[in-house]
């Protein structure tokens, strides 16, 4: 009996196709059928390739976050100054969240239900961490540049105002009287609003 083979091909179709549904309607709200659909198969042949929508999610998740863990670690271990470091992580996170808006809410519901989920993701090859981003605050804050304030508050305080507005987008849209255009175009601007928010707050006078 001959052995079927998986096909590069069809497979990157299908984690294309389960992008554009998972970014479209989210995990609970996305269907295998769907996602055979937009990658031109039946669900028979998805069901080859990936045995679960769980399975396909997670795979959808790891080759994005793979994408931008190495860009996050390379910000936080490079030599460039805490303020530079701020600039460049808020502009390199909101630019690729814009891209793949699902993953905020994706991280938060399997941090909520699967608790081996963030051990899987610290395996990943080039996972971030602050040990250097810790060592430079202290350093600068020590030279006067910088006011008092622990790395892992600094580091807390970057990640919710870049996160928080792709979270709460729907209520914030609503709030807002905004539309999806309007939204986009806020989001680039917090690009500069947020890293300039942060460092004025932490520079010293």
């Amino acid at each position: 009996m001959k052995l079927k083979t998986k096909d590069s091909n069809t497979e990157t179709d299908i984690l294309n196709a389960a992008e554009v549904i998972f970014q479209r309607k989210g995990l609970d709200g996305a269907r295998m059928q769907e996602i055979a659909d937009e990658a031109g198969i039946n669900k028979a042949l998805l069901h080859y390739y990936f045995r679960s929508k769980q399975l396909l999610f997670e795979t959808v998740f790891h080759k994005a976050f793979s994408l931008i863990a190495p860009q996050i670690k390379s910000i936080l271990d490079d030599n460039s100054s805490i303020e530079d470091k701020i600039k460049n992580f808020t502009h390199n996170y909101i630019s690729f969240i814009s891209e793949h808006p699902y993953l905020p809410n994706f991280i938060f519901q399997e941090l909520n239900r699967n608790t081996d989920f963030i051990s899987k993701v610290q395996k990943t090859i080039g996972f971030p961490t602050i040990d250097k981003f810790k060592k430079q605050l202290e350093r600068e804050v020590k030279k006067g540049i910088i006011i008092p304030i622990k790395a892992e508050q600094l580091f807390i305080n970057i990640l919710a105002l870049n996160i928080f507005p792709f979270l709460a987008k729907p209520l914030i849209k609503s709030i807002t009287n905004t539309d999806e255009n309007t939204f986009n175009h806020l989001m680039e601007e917090r690009k500069t609003e947020v890293s300039n928010f942060i460092i004025n707050a932490i520079k010293r006078k």
